[in-house]
């Protein structure tokens, strides 16, 4: 009875060897193709042309074969980090051809990579000048008197500054995975940015600008196990997978893409949002101007994720009390992280086509 065991667990054993051996064979043969295929990955897959520069920033405009159904645009502000391509990623996990299905004419605000000549430039530049030439710009294109804006983590900061200080050019305010509230702890970012634990002032006199690989970094600590282990792990064992493989290098190439962020911007951020929590407590300096969330009287549409690491939902929840607007509504989407957010499969299904449906019945 004992011998009759063992050779079936031998045998079992021995299968159970030969297929993950076999398996393992077919997963090194995809290796040599990797780095090809790598560097085939597309940055951004809806056609689209560049209607205003300035400096480093690019305006796109995503082309369409028919006329929008709406007149109003909608006006996408990405962040300062990374690179705005995640928001329009691959064909199915695209943010932006959602609002160009529904009708939405549509524009991105592509802020470039700054260099060290850039290193001085602030809040009051980025809000009230580039973003606000922008949407001069666009007015004056479109003819209308106010815009849609979606905006994405640090750029629906950037955004909720906007809206509270030139109210009269916003018409709907979306904000994905937006920091605004800065007081809670829950964040490992919030920890470090601290003053007892980081001097900011001394880190940007040294750098100019906060350097790529330092966010970078920053970013892959907040979940070391999971981006240093178990994805690298998850990779190998599904080298097999073709339509897994395309994701995870298309991903991977927009997690790679980093730039650097201006300076003084970053220092101000630090200083006044991480450490001083400026913001919810309308005593945000911006140029000359002090920004009030309750002059935020637009409709707001305030979008979250469950499970975001780098903006948890005590950052953003907040927001949707703190503004002057009666319209207002919040999603939270449980169980996505920050960039599933913009293209997870469920954010696909729940979340995008509420927003543009949300956004559609404000622009009728």
């Amino acid at each position: 009875m004992i011998q009759e065991e063992f050779l079936n667990w031998a045998n079992q054993w021995q299968r159970s060897f030969i297929h993950e051996a076999c398996a393992n064979v077919g997963r090194l043969a995809q290796v040599p193709t990797l780095a090809q295929r790598a560097q085939r990955v597309r940055k951004g897959v809806s056609p689209s042309e560049i209607v205003y520069e300035e400096d480093r920033l690019k305006l796109r405009h995503y082309q369409r074969e028919d006329k929008p159904k709406f007149r109003t645009p909608v006006v996408v502000v990405y962040a300062l980090v990374n690179r705005p391509y995640i928001l329009d990623l691959k064909p199915g996990r695209s943010v932006v051809a959602h609002f160009i299905e529904r009708g939405f004419d549509t524009y991105l605000v592509d802020w470039g990579v700054p260099t060290y000549a850039d290193r001085h430039l602030t809040f009051d530049d980025y809000v009230n000048g580039y973003l606000l030439n922008v949407m001069d710009y666009l007015r004056e294109r479109t003819g209308v008197e106010s815009l849609n804006i979606l905006a994405y983590c640090m750029g629906g900061t950037m955004s909720a500054m906007f809206s509270a200080l030139h109210p009269e050019r916003v018409k709907n305010l979306i904000l994905m995975a937006a920091p605004i509230d800065f007081s809670g702890r829950d964040g490992l970012l919030n920890v470090w940015t601290q003053q007892e634990h980081f001097d900011v002032d001394k880190f940007i006199d040294a750098f100019g600008n906060c350097p790529a690989d330092f966010l970078q970094s920053s970013f892959l600590m907040l979940r070391p196990i999971g981006n240093l282990v178990e994805k690298p792990v998850n990779f190998i064992e599904n080298l097999h997978d073709e339509k897994f493989i395309d994701d995870f290098l298309t991903t991977e190439t927009w997690l790679n893409d980093n730039i650097p962020v201006p300076g003084e911007i970053f220092r101000e951020f630090v200083k006044y949002l991480y450490q001083k929590n400026l913001l919810v407590r309308n005593r945000m300096p911006v140029g000359k101007h002090i920004v009030n969330l309750k002059d935020i009287v637009c409709p707001v549409l305030n979008i979250m994720a469950g499970k975001d690491d780098l903006v948890p939902c005590s950052q953003g929840m907040p927001f949707t009390d703190l503004v002057g607007s009666t319209d207002r509504r919040t999603i939270l989407l449980e169980g996505s992280g920050h960039v599933g957010l913009a293209i997870g499969g469920r954010a696909q299904k729940e979340v995008w086509p509420t927003a543009t449906e949300w956004l559609a019945e404000r622009n009728a």
